[in-house]
């Protein structure tokens, strides 16, 4: 019987698909899956509350990774259940890595077929560790806010978001304090970046409709849009609460299940609560805790069922904070955005919600009470956001194969095929120098560099002779 090994919690779609193999989930979620197949180990990190704690509002000036993995790594190396995994890692057919936060379980995959899932979508990073790296001439980087065609300074603003982020993380900062912790538990293991060379497969939750198209390898497979799902009905007492708002709607607001509500710092809270009392809709509000000061229209809930709420024809926008599942949720059950951007590549998905024509994307220091009631209401009325948005779902929706047998059947390949090493591209185990030529390139300059040098001797013997033979001449 195969046996897969995940460190993701966020595509339970995947796991539940792949029949009848077994699989163990390593999480810090507990209870993140109740399929018989799978087997669930989860763990706390004990000394990590001030990651816990950490509002995703201060993520705009915290390095998340830099700062904080390489402590999640030499806490997580501690847990007895990690260690065991550790010695029995070979006993997997497969093992299966969130690339967000996978570079502290590196030391699992190590002689062990691996995949990884990109939650951010084509991140020019993990293409460039796969042997595909793309240009920054087109190919906007994670943290850039630029969408289709690049001016001269986009280019080169693009072109330093995309070296030097990754020289940072690769040498200075993330992969160097998570290699200090991994030989520290681990000094057999080779160099990290060796590691992470050798996958087999990167599954990325983007799809060329809602990104910039990019050419992909045959080991990277586009899964975008993978958990999305015709609606159910709605529970009886939400139902009646949405359709009371008759003709003129609901607005649907949620920052997503990292982002809570209760986090939102309160100057920004109070704008909402003023600029919701103005409007004449409804608006739904996902929000822990007790929420004060409130109008009338306003219904709080900690929980809802998005994707429902999303296709029902009375919900005429989403407030979103532009992560990427809430984005293609949305596309999908054509139901135009606000984004309100928070970290990571969030602004990047809401400059692409703008210049697409599906919604409007603003950040935080522009919120006024005028600001969001006018954004809304030039939403809500204008057909033209409506009509983008189905336009882009239709896009999303007419494909060949479903995101999910894509996914299934690409990791069952590597599977049946150990690993497979005909996926790979050769490009990935060159360094910069072998990739760019660069040898080749100094190569062929000392050969012109002897030839300019040959032919110069040679004409200096010519010249030579010609002045030797022009002065016995004139002795004669």
């Amino acid at each position: 019987m195969d046996n897969h090994l995940t460190s993701d919690t966020s595509l339970p779609c995947l796991t539940t698909s792949i029949l009848p193999p077994q699989v163990v989930m390593l999480t810090m979620v507990p209870e993140s899956s109740t399929h018989p197949n799978i087997t669930e180990i989860s763990f706390t990190l004990p000394n990590m509350t001030s990651l816990t704690s950490l509002s995703m509002f201060d993520f705009t000036t915290t390095s998340l990774r830099a700062t904080y993995m390489p402590a999640m790594a030499r806490e997580m190396y501690k847990v007895p259940l990690v260690k065991k995994l550790y010695k029995e890692r070979k006993q997997f057919d497969l093992i299966v890595v969130d690339y967000t936060f996978g570079q502290v379980v590196y030391p699992f995959v190590h002689d062990v077929s691996y995949i990884t899932i990109a939650t951010m979508g084509m991140e020019p990073f993990l293409s460039g560790v796969m042997g595909n790296v793309l240009s920054p001439s087109y190919a906007p980087s994670l943290w850039s806010v630029y969408v289709g065609p690049l001016s001269f300074w986009q280019r080169l603003h693009n072109t330093f978001l995309h070296i030097w982020p990754s020289i940072l993380w690769k040498y200075w900062t993330l992969m160097p304090g998570v290699q200090r912790e991994v030989w520290q538990h681990f000094p057999d293991l080779p160099p990290l970046l060796d590691i992470e060379r050798n996958q087999s497969l990167a599954l990325m939750n983007s799809h060329f409709s809602i990104t910039t198209p990019m050419p992909l390898l045959p080991s990277q497979v586009e899964v975008g849009a993978m958990h999305c799902r015709p609606a159910k009905p709605l529970p009886q007492d939400l139902e009646a609460w949405i359709t009371g708002a008759g003709s003129a709607g609901v607005v649907y607001f949620s920052l997503g299940s990292i982002a809570s509500g209760k986090s939102m710092p309160s100057q920004y809270r109070q704008v909402f609560l003023e600029a919701f009392r103005r409007l004449p809709q409804r608006v739904l509000w996902k929000y822990e805790g007790k929420l004060e000061g409130a109008s009338d229209n306003v219904r709080v809930s900690s929980w809802l069922p998005q994707q429902d709420l999303l296709a029902h024809p009375s919900v005429k926008v989403f407030i979103s904070h532009g992560g990427l599942l809430s984005l293609q949720e949305s596309i999908f059950h054509v139901t135009p955005l606000l984004v309100l951007p928070i970290f990571g590549d969030q602004t990047r998905n809401g400059m692409f919600v703008d210049s697409s024509g599906v919604g409007r994307a603003l950040m935080w220091k522009e919120l006024t009470v005028d600001r969001i009631v006018d954004v809304l209401t030039d939403i809500i009325t204008n057909p033209r956001y409506q009509e983008n948005a189905a336009r882009i779902s239709a896009s999303l929706r007419d494909q060949l194969t479903t995101p999910q047998e894509r996914a299934v059947f690409w990791t069952e390949y590597v599977i049946r095929h150990r690993g497979a090493p005909q996926l790979r591209c050769p490009a990935a185990q060159l360094t910069w120098v072998e990739f760019l030529l660069l040898d080749m390139a100094c190569l062929l300059l000392l050969v012109l560099l002897l030839l300019l040098l040959l032919i110069r001797r040679l004409l200096r013997a010519i010249s030579a002779k010609l002045s030797g033979g022009y002065a016995k001449q004139k002795t004669t």
